[in-house]
């Protein structure tokens, strides 16, 4: 890899896996994705968040992320964009949670597109990611390499793998858990307030976060 421009590669993919495991945001969005609306939501949400990671590690690569982290304006106002919208989502889902049924097929292929778009929408409207890449990437990549792409660009889709095969074992985990309680008309409309509740909590934490 060193001939990549990349160094202690193994290193990265070692601490890359910790940092995925460790519970997160992301973690917490898929949670409640999953015990809310069942595995299909789950894997729909985990393929919106890799998205936007990608489009952030794409942004990084490009040297784009550095307005964010240069400009506190820039900062804010795409920190307040993505605490609205997960505000915004939670106050909707704790609203709808009466009417929601994903269970219904011709609503199913439009609840996933929303689901996949949220997911998108919400790790790109999150500055602290794009900071996160590039704090993290940089420490693996030679000096003389710091003005190309490539390696940001496979230490990036290399962290985005392994991300992606935690996140959807956490889709999974969480669906059967809550697999049973689904089925109870009344228990699944506090799964959709739950959710609700964990979106709101996130936008107001992100709204709060400082760089």
């Amino acid at each position: 890899m060193q001939d990549l421009g990349i160094i202690n590669y193994g290193t990265f993919v070692i601490a890359g896996i910790i940092l995925n495991i460790t519970p997160g945001a992301d973690t917490l969005y898929i949670m409640g994705r999953s015990m809310s609306q069942g595995t299909r939501a789950g894997i729909f949400s985990v393929l919106g968040i890799i998205t936007g990671a990608l489009c952030h590690v794409l942004f990084a690569s490009l040297g784009l992320s550095i307005v964010l982290a240069q400009s506190a304006v820039a900062f804010e106002i795409v920190k307040y964009l993505g605490a609205a919208y997960l505000i915004y989502m939670g106050i909707r889902s704790i609203i709808m949670a009466k009417n929601s049924d994903f269970s219904v097929k011709a609503n199913a292929q439009k609840s996933n597109r929303k689901i996949y778009f949220s997911g998108i929408f919400t790790n790109l409207l999150n500055p602290k990611v794009a900071l996160f890449f590039l704090a993290f990437l940089p420490q693996f990549i030679d000096p003389a390499y710091s003005e190309s792409p490539v390696p940001f660009l496979i230490l990036g889709f290399t962290f985005l793998t392994t991300g992606t095969i935690w996140c959807v074992f956490v889709a999974f985990f969480a669906s059967r858990l809550s697999e049973k309680f689904r089925q109870n008309p009344k228990i699944k409309v506090w799964l959709d307030r739950i959710t609700g509740g964990i979106f709101v909590s996130l936008g107001i934490k992100l709204a709060f976060t400082q760089k």
